[in-house]
């Protein structure tokens, strides 16, 4: 035997771990309409880029039949490569390979690659598609996942890390994509679940299918665990490819600039786009839509707490990340869910450098005995914290009404908003002119011989006095009262002042947020 016989015996064992579970089983993955754990590396990463890590790593376990048992890969694909010329680590789950289980060994392979690229500073990938613990490795397989969650957490706002979960993803292993900064799923082709409809009938008696338990449209509209649903595999992967051009590739680093063609700063449609009117609805997109670059906002979250739009775009070609009222929906209002999606959008801009840009069209935290039983106090104080604790540039826009307590929740000057702007029509207070004038003037509003129109006068009155910009301006809590045409203009010089800042924070260990 010499050293040639020695390299075909190499690319025969590669040959045999690239082909996973063999034909029959990567026929069945194609029939649900799904693609090999190889495909979807080579469609997400440009091509001829990929580098595989450990693809000889054996599992040791002996116990049930597993004995000489032969698993390729230990059922997952690990390695690095590029997307969009910009360096990454990933792994992708092999379901034809023992459904893609998780055991010691493939929970080995994770943990080196998330090490790598933390080392290095780079983005990382999962693609989730495995059936769960490999039960035969007991005890070990859960010890595999630990090793997984604690550095998805110990990592968690050094470098951005993806999930996509492209198959079943049952048990303790949702948990790992759940600590990720995005999770993205696959309509009717994945799940996730702590407990499945079988278990679920058996220790409650409710019937329930996968899908309607765990599917991306579950996840994506009621849970919130899911950040964004795609019709197909490719689309999904298109996603990431996307969210991975808005963000850095760690936290010392800057997010990168796009080379775009420049626009014109002055928008005369944001004259007319919202309505006069405090109370009639429009699409705050459409707002967003004309600030922007020509089709560079990429919402996150977009079924979900529809209340609120968050998402990122560029100006002039810089990443910024936006937190917005949806006046169309529960008239823009803060409820539980709403202020859990922005508070986890914030932290996200704040550790990858993202500087955020809020604009502002709020009634109020939203009331009811449900959303007060439900903690919307708690809930409510995690969008203040999370301004609070931000550091990256922060600018508010007010468009029309900032009420009460979720006008100062909102990045206001009070919790740390570099530059405030107001539309002139704005209107800042306590509250609404009309419950305003109910309580302030109630006595004189009740003696009067025609109290309606004098609670209409009270009304008009308290919205001269205070329901304007122009006293929050006096008090140098509003920077300055712009032409809502030059927003976006006001907005590209905020940034390009900001680009240097520096905001230190006491020294502690960490904050304690409400949870």
């Amino acid at each position: 035997m010499d050293i040639f016989d020695k390299i075909n015996e190499l690319y025969d064992k590669r040959r045999k771990i690239e082909l996973g579970g063999g034909d029959e089983k990567i026929q069945k993955q194609r029939d649900k309409g799904k693609m090999t754990a190889r495909e979807r590396i080579e469609y997400l990463l440009d091509e001829g880029s990929f580098v595989e890590l450990n693809p000889f790593i054996e599992h040791r376990v002996t116990d049930f039949g597993m004995d000489g048992k032969e698993v390729p890969g230990e059922g997952v694909v690990t390695g690095y490569g590029t997307v969009n010329g910009r360096p990454i680590y990933l792994f992708a789950q092999d379901f034809t390979v023992y459904g893609g289980a998780l055991g010691e060994m493939h929970g080995k392979k994770i943990a080196a690659v998330m090490d790598l690229a933390a080392k290095n500073g780079t983005p990382f990938i999962g693609l989730n598609d495995s059936g769960g613990a490999r039960i035969q490795e007991g005890v070990a397989s859960l010890d595999g996942y630990g090793h997984v969650f604690y550095r998805n957490s110990v990592y968690s706002g050094v470098i951005p890390q993806i999930s996509v979960i492209m198959g079943p993803c049952a048990g303790g292993a949702v948990y790992s994509p759940a600590i990720t900064d995005f999770v993205i799923m696959v309509e009717e082709t994945s799940q996730m679940f702590i407990t499945g409809p079988k278990v679920i009938e058996t220790v409650t008696g409710e019937k329930i299918s996968s899908e309607d338990l765990g599917g991306a449209d579950v996840h994506n509209s009621k849970s919130g665990n899911a950040h964004l649903k795609a019709k197909n595999e490719e689309e999904a992967l298109n996603q990431v490819k996307q969210l991975i051009s808005y963000l850095p590739q760690n936290s010392q680093e800057k997010t990168p600039v796009q080379e775009l063609e420049k626009e014109e700063d002055f928008r005369p449609d944001l004259a007319d786009l919202i309505p006069f009117d405090a109370i009639r609805p429009y699409d705050v997109r459409t707002v967003i839509n004309e600030v922007v670059d020509h089709e560079s906002f990429f919402e996150i979250h977009p079924d979900f707490a529809k209340n609120i739009v968050v998402g990122f775009a560029t100006i002039d070609g810089e990443t910024v990340g936006l937190v917005c009222n949806q006046p169309k929906h529960l008239a823009g209002g803060l409820d539980i869910d709403s202020s859990d999606k922005a508070s986890r959008f914030i932290r996200t801009c704040d550790s990858f450098n993202i500087p955020i840009i809020t604009f502002e069209d709020v009634t109020g935290f939203f009331p009811g005995v449900k959303q007060e039983h439900g903690g919307i106090i708690r809930h409510g104080a995690k969008i203040l914290y999370a301004y609070s604790e931000a550091t990256v540039p922060k600018m508010t826009v007010i468009t029309r009404k900032a009420y009460g307590g979720a006008y100062v929740a909102l990045n206001s000057k009070s919790i740390g908003a570099d530059l405030v702007f107001a539309w002139p029509n704005a209107e800042i207070a306590v509250m609404g002119p009309e419950g305003a004038a109910n309580i302030i003037f109630a006595k004189e509003i009740q003696e009067a011989e025609e109290p309606e129109v004098t609670r209409q006068e009270k009304i008009n009155e308290y919205r001269e006095k205070f329901a304007n910009p122009y006293v929050a301006a006096g008090l140098g809590m509003v920077d300055d009262v712009i032409d809502p045409r030059e927003t976006r203009l006001k907005l590209k010089q905020g940034l390009n002042m900001l680009r240097n800042k520096k905001e230190e924070r006491p020294t502690k260990k960490h904050g304690n947020i409400p949870l």
